[in-house]
């Protein structure tokens, strides 16, 4: 089970009141004293800072010839090739900050030189190619009959491959914001931030504000030929910076509040006279608006970096981004769609592995967590690590050797080879051969993967310290990508936790939770949005403010299963609740993703969560980030217990009623519903865990009793029927109904249900949700009973499937329910 985390609360220092009612201005509905503390909090203290913070029509960006002799080098060559028509070719990078960085090039480039003749990209296959230039794609360029590449978001420290391309005559002008080379390479320009100083406006680019500042110069340089202004490009830039999580200071938050206002006037229009249908389309899919940061960060951003994970190949979503085709850019966005789809399944599969294994690990005696299965696939290892290292408070490298086999002539370890996977997008890439292991391993089995680190470890340093260990490795100290010989592992495993553990001392790992301000439910809602709204766009160093909110408790909880795209699977889970405390009588909505309704402690907590605004159910909410007992504030060591459990199942009455023979749970939990699911029971086992714990950890003090009775099932056909049956009279009387009443009504499952509305559908049924109830509309048509068939029998399936497991569980012996009890709270 994971680790209790330790919550801690930013430190406050009240900020004047001069600076208070600066504030103030800016958020005439409430007094601004939360948005003061918070600005106070993260450096921003006069009144020209808060003017430049919040206004961007103030700001004074720097020129894109801040950049210096190499800007002027970039134009001169580009300028070059503006009159002699040589052939250009842009190499990007298969994340989202280096799709939007050639996408930005493709655009803005595009104005000055003809698309697909003099002007072409090339975006390296994730799966079998690395981060950078590589000299297989350098070839094919040649071969084209290019002679200038125009790196984005990549190339600092391909000098080797930088070489390779001058000898085949080939110039290189690199635009990046990684890791600088020890020395200038032979390019003919290389515009990289950080050749400045940190505290400079530049110094926080990502490779699209790279790519858009090289744009900038060449508008400025070749004026009245560009047919679009330079601004159509600012939406493009907003979604790569805000994806590839870069401080947002400087000229990065400027261009992402230009970019976010030019992303949401473009989808305020109608589809076909968007500038981007396909941002516009995708925005669509994920049910957002394009008007907060959260759209991108948790929309745009994970969709067009799944393509790559999931398909190697993301080349197409430079055509996405694009593309004024709406026809061709709708198609596009659905397979973007159906990789994220596919992509959140594989994280859930492998995150679920990932859990099963931690299961065997002491995590009291581990520093690094390092875990290895030959069925993973690499695509989603980065994702994987970084949510175990943020559960864990631990650094956690995931390998896989899925794919790789046996390396001979013509594998993977050839040239780039890709080795270097699943970086974080603002990695140092500093892609290199470990120093033992730098030769080629022909028969010999490979495993590569992905590291992310928590607690301010040094990841790079300490996997870099291994380097004899390994085969390649790359990346900065938050993200890593590495590979290694399988039978390495356990001396790698093994060093590098004595390395950690030497370096820490004394100090212990353990997951850490950071609160901004302390509220009150009172103080939720629009006022205090609009407030934090003052801090967007936020990211690294302006993190979205995490509220404490103390003594507080939940009502109306309720989960429900969220689907893939077009319903296809199952794939995670959400609670949604009602928080209230003693502030106001009134409740205020929330939710937690990820989480059964089971999991939120009973009675008073305390809980941790951010403000937002739903523009789906249009609604301001809560959502919960962490939470715990009242009588949990202080770190209660974790339990290993095994819960007492009752069996009062198939007695003569329920287990609420009273007269029965044999005793009720002083202070315990009583399940009356039977389980369809191992799953269901482990939820109910947790729960007893969580209450466990917040009794001061006694074990006699908890008792779960297990009540249901053996079920008395109707036949599937007639519980079909009957489903019917009640949508026929809701749309009859035009009535509501929540999902609850159904659910009672029919016995079935939550699951089962919505199988049973998908058939309802082909019977010409149309189903709308007003808040949390059901409206059932219907138009009968003539030929839908035999369109119903199918999915009508896949009801009737799902059903038969549910009263099966029911069966089992109202008799499997109690012995097999404290077994998996028993395994489930070690």
């Amino acid at each position: 089970m994971p680790e209790q985390q330790q919550w801690t609360i930013t430190a406050t220092e009240q900020p004047p009141e001069c600076f208070i009612q600066a504030v103030k201005q800016y958020t005439p509905a409430s007094n601004g004293l939360y948005a003061a503390q918070l600005l106070w909090q993260r450096g921003i203290k006069d009144r020209q800072q808060l003017t430049a913070f919040i206004n961007y029509k103030v700001y004074q960006p720097a020129s894109p010839f801040e950049f210096g002799q190499e800007m002027h080098l970039a134009i001169t060559r580009l300028q070059q090739v503006y009159n002699t028509k040589e052939k250009i070719a842009i190499w990007g990078d298969f994340d989202a900050d280096g799709i939007t960085a050639t996408s930005v090039l493709w655009d803005g480039l595009g104005q000055f030189f003809a698309q697909n003749t003099q002007l072409v990209y090339y975006i390296p296959n994730r799966l079998k190619e690395s981060h950078g230039l590589n000299n297989q794609g350098i070839d094919n360029l040649a071969k084209e009959g290019c002679k200038l590449i125009v790196t984005c978001d990549t190339g600092s420290t391909n000098v080797e491959e930088i070489i390779y391309a001058k000898q085949l005559g080939i110039d290189v002008i690199v635009t990046d914001h990684h890791t600088l080379p020890a020395e200038r390479p032979p390019v003919a320009a290389i515009i990289n931030p950080r050749y400045f100083p940190k505290e400079h406006q530049l110094f926080n680019l990502s490779g699209v504000a790279v790519a858009y500042k090289l744009v900038e110069a060449v508008y400025q340089s070749l004026p009245n030929v560009a047919k679009y202004p330079l601004e159509d490009l600012l939406d493009l830039v907003a979604v790569g910076l805000i994806a590839d999580l870069v401080q947002l200071s400087g000229d990065c938050r400027y261009l992402a509040q230009m970019g976010i206002q030019r992303l949401q006037e473009d989808f305020k229009q109608p589809a076909a006279a968007r500038r981007r249908p396909g941002v516009g389309r995708l925005l669509e899919l994920c049910q957002k608006s394009g008007d907060r940061p959260t759209d991108i960060s948790f929309g745009l951003g994970p969709r067009i970096n799944a393509v790559s994970r999931i398909q190697g190949d993301a080349s197409f979503c430079v055509e996405l981004l694009t593309s004024r085709d709406v026809k061709r850019c709708n198609e596009l966005a659905e397979v973007t769609e159906l990789a994220n789809a596919r992509r959140k399944s594989l994280q859930k599969d492998v995150q679920a592995q990932v859990a099963q294994k931690l299961t065997q690990l002491d995590l009291s005696t581990t520093s690094v967590i390092v875990l290895e299965d030959a069925q993973w696939p690499a695509g989603v290892l980065g994702l994987v690590a970084g949510q175990i290292a943020q559960e864990t408070g631990r650094p956690t490298i995931l390998l896989s050797t899925e794919g790789v086999g046996e390396q001979g002539a013509g594998g993977r370890e050839q040239g780039a080879g890709g080795e270097i996977t699943s970086l974080s997008s603002n990695s140092e890439r500093a892609e290199r051969p470990a120093t033992a292991n730098s030769t080629q391993h022909s028969a010999l089995v490979l495993a590569r993967g992905s590291a992310r680190s928590v607690n301010s470890v040094d990841l790079y340093q300490l996997v870099k310290e291994q380097a004899h260990l390994l085969h390649r490795f790359g990346g900065h100290p938050f993200a890593a990508g590495l590979s290694l010989l399988v039978e390495n592992i356990p001396l790698f495993t093994a060093a590098i936790n004595q390395q950690l553990r030497q370096s820490l001392g004394s100090t212990t790992l353990t997951p850490t939770v950071q609160a901004d301000l302390t509220v009150t439910v009172a103080d939720l809602g629009k006022e205090l949005f609009l407030e934090l709204k003052l801090l967007e766009p936020c990211g690294m160093g302006n993190p979205v403010p995490k509220l404490l909110i103390q003594n507080c408790w939940f009502e109306n909880s309720w989960h429900r299963n969220q689907q893939d795209w077009q319903g296809k699977k199952v794939q995670y889970i959400k609670a949604e609740f009602d928080i209230r405390d003693d502030s106001s009588r009134s409740a205020f909505p929330g939710l937690w993703w990820g989480h059964y309704k089971d999991e939120l402690p009973i009675g008073r907590c305390d809980c941790i969560a951010e403000l937002d605004y739903n523009t789906f159910k249009k609604r301001y909410e809560i959502r919960l980030i962490a939470v715990r007992s009242s009588a949990n504030s202080a770190l209660n060591a974790p339990l290993s217990l095994t819960p007492f459990i009752l069996d009062l199942r198939n007695q003569e009455h329920s287990a609420t009623q009273h007269g029965l023979n044999a005793p009720l749970p002083l202070t315990g939990l009583i399940i009356e519903d039977c389980p369809t699911n191992w799953d269901d029971l482990r939820m109910w086992l947790r729960r007893c865990l969580a209450i466990s714990r917040s009794t001061s950890g006694l074990e006699n003090q908890q008792q779960l009793a297990i009540a249901w009775s053996k079920p008395n099932h109707q036949p599937p056909n007639q519980i079909w029927l009957t489903l019917v049956g009640i949508a026929k009279y809701l749309s009859r009387t035009n009535q509501l109904v929540t999902r609850g009443q159904l659910l009672e009504k029919i016995g079935v499952s939550d699951q089962t249900l919505l199988v049973g509305i998908k058939a309802l559908k082909y019977l010409g049924f149309t189903v709308q949700r007003q808040d949390r109830s059901l409206q059932f509309t219907w138009n009968p048509n003539d030929n839908a009973e035999n369109l119903a068939d199918e999915a009508v029998a896949r009801f009737l399936a799902a059903v038969r499937e549910e009263q099966f497991q029911q069966q089992y569980f109202a008799e499997v012996p109690l012995s097999t329910i404290v077994a998996i009890a028993s395994y489930d709270s070690k």
